[in-house]
């Protein structure tokens, strides 16, 4: 009986695992299917230039993995059964059920709405593809003009808010901010993004939490009243309870709590990678939810699941976390190095160069992602296995 690896979620973290596995672990010993909820590989941090109108292609999962042996099903998720090691997903085929002999959960994270009344009903938001069309479906509605609040300082709270300025320069912008505007970056460094935000002509409402959302306005928790025919809500990501509620272990965040190679502290044949892994990088530091930190994690986790499959001795890779890129619209980025404490170092780049290499990172990423087997020695392993209790093969 062949090992069977299945990968919960075909973002940035499980696209690239679930190629990088195929390519190389042979496929006379596993068999590896990736459950995904939509047929495309979708670049999450391109969605708020989508939300705002522009066009934006996604690279179908079928060809992303064309030619890998990768099985691709699409379905939701709907349970993890770490003890029978089963997966309950749901889709137009119906219900079904999945085991598994090795998993690797990289679910992400969607909108964290924090209990504020009227953000599920009234608020919009960039952290999938479903609710970046929809905003811009609203967007496209507001015709020659509106007001949009942004609410979030956090980076998707700042790209979103400088790609609507800069794009529809007939909307009134403005962003509300629980703290101050670029707090945690240089000086120099925040002074650039305070000029951006006054060449675009984006209001700052800062030491500003947002309490509620209605139909036309926010209310802020002094109880002033922000006009927003839309607001976007970028206060946060959250994963989903599906982990939580397996059983698995998992931290105050639902986040599943893993060790130093991305396996679950609690059942040693779940892997985590990505927003849904609490991970601890090299400064001692939990790693945010990122990009950045879904690379680590992913290549971390393939590497510990080759090793342990193939008996093998399991490789460290680097969990460092080396600053931000922030854009600020399709001509204007910030680049931001922080050193091992996570504290902004006093040089940063900034600009029309900034922009072109955040835009170089964004074409390589998406690029790595719809071609996961390149670069990846041709060579497959065998499994070192031996036969566990229920008959399958499992790493020795």
């Amino acid at each position: 009986m062949k090992h069977r690896i299945v990968v919960l979620g075909a973002g940035y973290a499980g696209a690239f695992a679930a190629g990088n596995l195929a390519r190389r672990l042979s496929a006379a010993d596993i068999e590896i299917t990736v459950v995904n909820a939509v047929p495309d590989f979708v670049e999450r941090m391109r969605l708020h230039q989508l939300a705002i109108g522009q066009d934006i292609a996604f690279r179908g999962l079928a060809d992303v993995f064309a030619g890998t042996g990768v099985r691709l099903r699409l379905a939701r998720v709907t349970g993890v059964d770490p003890e029978r090691r089963t997966v309950a997903v749901t889709g137009e085929d119906g219900d079904g059920e999945l085991a598994y002999d090795t998993l690797l959960y990289a679910l992400g994270s969607s909108v964290a709405h924090h209990g504020v009344p009227g953000v599920a009903e009234y608020a919009f938001d960039v952290t999938g593809r479903s609710s970046a069309l929809r905003l811009r479906e609203r967007l496209a509605g507001l015709g020659g003009g509106g007001t949009v609040l942004v609410v979030g300082e956090g980076l998707t709270g700042i790209e979103t808010a400088t790609e609507f300025a800069e794009s529809r320069p007939d909307l009134s912008v403005a962003l509300a901010a629980r703290g101050e505007l670029g707090a945690w970056l240089s000086p120099k460094a925040r002074r650039h993004l305070r000029q951006a935000f006054d060449r675009l002509g984006v209001t700052v409402h800062e030491h500003t939490g947002i309490e509620a959302v209605e139909p036309a306005r926010a209310i802020a928790a002094d109880g002033t009243s922000i006009p927003a025919d839309v607001t976007v809500w970028a206060a946060g990501f959250a994963v989903h309870p599906i982990a939580a509620a397996s059983g698995l272990e998992v931290a105050d965040t639902g986040q599943i709590v893993v060790d130093r190679t991305m396996r679950s502290v609690s059942h040693p044949d779940v892997y985590a990678a990505g927003d849904c892994a609490y991970a601890i990088g090299d400064n001692g530091r939990l790693l945010p939810m990122s990009c950045g930190s879904a690379g680590y994690t992913n290549m971390q986790a393939t590497a510990a699941i080759i090793a342990r499959l193939t008996g093998s001795e399991v490789p460290t890779t680097g969990l460092k976390y080396y600053g931000n890129h922030i854009s600020l619209g399709r001509r204007d980025a910030i680049f931001q190095m922080v050193d091992g404490d996570v504290r902004s170092k006093s040089w940063y780049l900034g600009g029309r160069t900034a922009a072109r290499l955040k835009s170089g990172v964004l074409k390589g990423a998406g690029w790595a992602i719809v071609h996961p087997t390149f670069g990846m020695p041709k060579r497959r392993r065998r499994l070192a296995t031996a036969p566990d209790r229920a008959g399958a093969r499992v790493a020795a």
